[in-house]
């Protein structure tokens, strides 16, 4: 019974640490997170610590308690961003929306083609399809903190695309409160054309900057 009980114990030290792997979009390869790293780990020590303090009847037992345990303190906050990543990761394949992971935050970049016609703030059809997908996921994920913020290129007076983008910054979180996320979550901002993530000198680039940019950070 101990030794089937280590090897559950040690078969989901394996899983959350697969778990926290997510796949690098230009390569295609499968990498660990460290979170979920930490998370594998943490759960092969608790399991260790459960069975060394219990008795002979419950190590058993110990093993598996002091397995979630352990899991849960190795992977934190990280780890529960990890998986969230990787879920997000699935629902924006082939959408053209990026997801980009900094530290513990997750960046999702809707590119104006997507979400907007020019100088509107409506979304588009194919805008409201995608927040669908990404409210199912924050649904599921409670304890995330959700940062819209509008951008725009920099034709244009200034005044007018700073009202633009946050106007464009309230549609999206409009759609996500529609599909069922909490607003108390949810704070949105414009930045019309300041940080730019291409020149404003070339059509491309223009394009480029026109986005919407959602920041998912885990709530302190």
């Amino acid at each position: 019974m101990k030794k089937r009980t280590l090897i559950v114990a040690g078969a989901l030290s394996l899983s959350l640490a697969l778990a926290g792997c997510t796949t690098n979009p230009y390569t295609g390869e499968r990498e660990a997170g460290k979170a979920g790293i930490g998370a594998g780990l943490g759960a092969a020590l608790g399991a260790g610590v459960g069975v060394l303090s219990s008795s002979k009847k419950d190590r058993g037992k110990g093993a598996l308690i002091g397995a979630a345990a352990g899991a849960a303190l190795g992977g934190g906050a990280g780890y529960y961003m990890d998986v969230q990543e990787t879920k997000l990761r699935q629902k924006m394949q082939g959408t053209g929306v990026s997801v980009t992971r900094e530290g513990d935050n997750i960046v999702l970049n809707m590119p104006n083609n997507v979400t907007f016609d020019t100088d509107a703030s409506n979304l588009k059809p194919a805008g409201a399809n995608t927040l669908s997908g990404v409210a199912m996921v924050l649904k599921e994920y409670e304890k995330t903190a959700v940062n819209v913020i509008g951008y725009t290129d920099s034709s244009g007076a200034r005044a007018h695309n700073m009202t633009l983008s946050q106007q464009r910054a309230d549609s999206v979180a409009s759609a996500l409160i529609t599909q069922g996320v909490s607003a108390a979550r949810i704070r949105t901002s414009g930045a019309g054309p300041d940080n730019p993530i291409a020149s404003n000198s070339t059509a491309e680039g223009k394009a480029q900057n026109r986005r919407v940019e959602i920041t998912l950070s885990p709530l302190q």
